[in-house]
């Protein structure tokens, strides 16, 4: 009897432990939604648009309107898509957190959700590393190819896609924490699930 109430207590010990583990992804989740979810907005809506004088006639300047948009850039693309996959993933993963804890499948969730958060993080990670050296192109140019810098002319928008830069790899260590985690809890032998009453 008596050694049948220890076990109770470690377990529900163990119970608590897992639930509070379980807040602690949740968190980290939603943190790296907002995070992921800005990084999109920010690109997506990178937009800065400039006249120039590109030559004088006379005593009359001839002017040229030109755009700075993501989407002249594919590596940009690449970078919203890649975060708004990673935010779509995890606002799927904090549903299921919340409102899908009584289906559990015998371990293949885990199993699963594991997967899912390295396919988001590697993602993620793909595309901030395609924007950072269009960032860095950008910012510096390349002499050796002969391609000028537009951060000099186009200030505004290289300021928000570092900004969309900075949101996104806080985004992308946060899904690597998560991906850690999920890991861990898989690979725990005793591991208890969430779902158990």
């Amino acid at each position: 009897m008596a050694l049948e109430n220890g076990e109770k207590v470690e377990v529900a010990e163990a119970k608590a432990k897992a639930k509070k583990k379980d807040w602690v992804v949740l968190s980290l989740r939603v943190v790296a939604f907002f995070a992921t979810a800005s990084a999109t907005l920010l690109m997506a809506l990178n937009k800065q648009t400039k006249t120039f004088v590109v030559a004088n006639v006379g005593s009359t300047p001839i002017t040229a309107t030109l755009a700075a948009k993501f989407s002249q850039t594919p590596a940009f693309v690449f970078f919203v898509v890649a975060n708004a996959n990673a935010s779509l993933h995890n606002l799927v993963m904090i549903a299921m957190d919340v409102l899908g804890a009584q289906y559990d499948y015998k371990g293949l969730r885990l199993v699963c959700i594991a997967i899912l958060d390295m396919m988001a993080m590697a993602l993620a990670s793909a595309g901030d590393g395609a924007a950072t050296f269009m960032s860095e192109l950008g910012k510096n140019g390349n002499s050796h190819a002969r391609w000028d810098k537009i951060c000099d002319k186009f200030e505004r928008y290289c300021n928000r896609s570092g900004g969309a830069l900075v949101a996104s790899f806080i985004g992308f260590i946060l899904l690597l924490v998560i991906s850690l985690m999920s890991i861990i809890k898989l690979l725990k032998p005793n591991r208890i699930n969430h779902a158990s009453p």
